[in-house]
C-alpha cells in the first residue's frame, strides 16, 4: 500500500538509546569525544549544507565556534557508529538577515560567520524534501524536541522553573519534583473518497493554488475513526462510514503525528465550515492525477514531503484499496 521509507521523516534508523539517556558521565564523554556529532539549530531551523550531490545535515564537531553560541544544554538523538549524536539550540545568535516572506516558510538562509558559504540554516519545510531519510529523521527529532524546551521551561504544576535532564528527553521541577515528557499531537489526515473522487479543502492563508486533503487535531477521549468523522463532518458536513488506517507521519511544526487515513464518504454534498476552510471540493482521479505532475489549471501539486502527497498519489496509484 504506503511504503513507509517513502514518508518524509517517518523513516529514520538512529539507534536513539534510551538506555544510555540516564548516565551524564557518559552523555558527556560522548559530547566531548573528537567524532561527536553535533546538529545546530537555529530558531528552529536545522544547519544543512549544500553540497554537488544535493542538502544534508551539517553536523559539527565539538569546539566549532558556532557552538560556543548556546548556553543550553543539548539533547542526545543516539549514536552513529558508537559515536554520540546530539542536536543544540544556539538561538542567542543574532543573525543580521530578517525573514524572507515566503507564504508558509521562512525563505532566509541565515549564515554564520564562522562556517563556509555552503552552510547555512534552513527553514526545515523547505528542506525536508531535499534531505535523505535519515537527515529528515534527525531534523525533525531534533527540531521537536528543543521546540517543547524552548515553550516548557516553566513546571506545569507549580510554575517554578524547570532543568533539562535524560539526555533533553526530559524537564525535572526542583519546586515541586514533578517530572515532564516532550509531548506529541495526534493529527487525523484525510483521504475521503467516494467512487472515483477525494475530497480536498483549503484554508484561506494558503498559497494560491494550494489544496490538501482535510486534517484536524484528536480531541481527549475520541478513537482516530470518531476524529475522522467528526473533523470530516464539522468542516464539510460530509459524512464519514468506514475508516481504515493508512500510514503516519511524524509533523515537527510544531509536535504533531500525522496519522493517515482512508475514509469512506457517505454523501456527496458539501456544506463549507467557513471558519475552517476558503473552500473545499470533489476532484476526480484523473483530475488529483493531473494536479501531481502541474497540470491542472487551478489546483497546484501537493507539497512534496508532506503526507497527504503520499496519501494522493497513493490512491491515484491504485495502492489504495477502495471500500466495497
Amino acid at each position: 500500500m504506503i511504503d513507509e521509507a517513502a514518508i518524509t521523516f517517518a523513516a529514520g534508523a538512529r539507534d536513539r538509546a534510551d538506555r544510555l539517556r540516564a548516565d551524564d558521565a557518559a552523555l558527556a564523554a560522548m559530547l566531548r569525544a573528537p567524532g561527536a556529532f553535533i546538529l545546530p539549530l537555529w530558531r528552529g531551523k536545522p544547519l544543512v549544507a549544500e553540497e554537488p550531490e544535493g542538502l544534508r545535515l551539517a553536523w559539527l564537531s565539538p569546539g566549532a565556534p558556532l557552538l560556543a553560541e548556546s548556553a543550553e544544554a543539548p539533547v542526545f538523538l543516539g549514536l552513529s557508529d558508537e559515536q554520540g549524536c546530539f542536536a543544540l539550540d544556539v538561538s542567542a545568535w543574532q543573525a543580521p538577515e530578517a525573514p524572507a516572506p515566503g507564504g508558509l516558510a521562512d525563505r532566509t538562509v541565515n549564515r554564520h560567520p564562522s562556517l563556509p558559504p555552503h552552510m547555512g540554516f534552513m527553514d526545515l519545510r523547505l528542506a525536508m524534501a531535499r534531505l535523505d531519510a535519515q537527515d529528515a529523521a534527525d531534523a525533525a527529532t531534533a527540531k521537536g524536541v528543543l521546540e517543547w524546551r524552548r515553550t516548557h521551561r516553566f513546571c506545569a504544576r507549580c510554575g517554578a522553573p524547570t532543568r533539562p535532564e535524560h539526555g533533553g528527553w526530559r524537564t525535572a521541577c526542583d519546586g515541586c519534583g514533578a517530572r515532564h515528557f516532550p509531548r506529541t499531537d495526534p493529527v487525523t489526515i484525510m483521504l475521503v473518497t467516494r467512487g472515483d473522487q477525494v475530497l480536498l479543502g483549503r484554508q484561506p492563508f494558503w498559497p494560491e493554488g494550494m489544496y490538501s486533503l482535510l486534517a484536524g487535531f484528536m480531541e481527549p477521549g475520541e478513537s482516530i475513526e470518531a476524529a475522522v468523522r467528526r473533523e470530516t463532518m464539522e468542516e464539510t458536513g460530509v459524512r464519514v462510514g468506514r475508516v481504515r488506517y493508512l500510514a503516519s507521519q511524524p509533523w515537527p511544526f510544531p509536535s504533531s503525528l500525522m496519522i493517515g487515513c482512508a475514509a469512506e464518504a457517505l454523501n456527496a454534498r458539501i456544506t463549507l465550515d467557513e471558519q475552517e476552510l476558503e473552500e473545499a471540493l470533489w476532484i476526480t482521479r484523473a483530475e488529483a492525477a493531473q494536479a501531481l505532475a502541474g497540470r491542472h489549471p487551478r489546483i497546484a501539486p501537493a507539497r512534496p514531503g508532506a503526507i497527504a502527497r503520499s496519501l494522493i498519489e497513493a490512491w491515484v496509484e491504485g495502492r489504495v484499496p477502495p471500500f466495497e
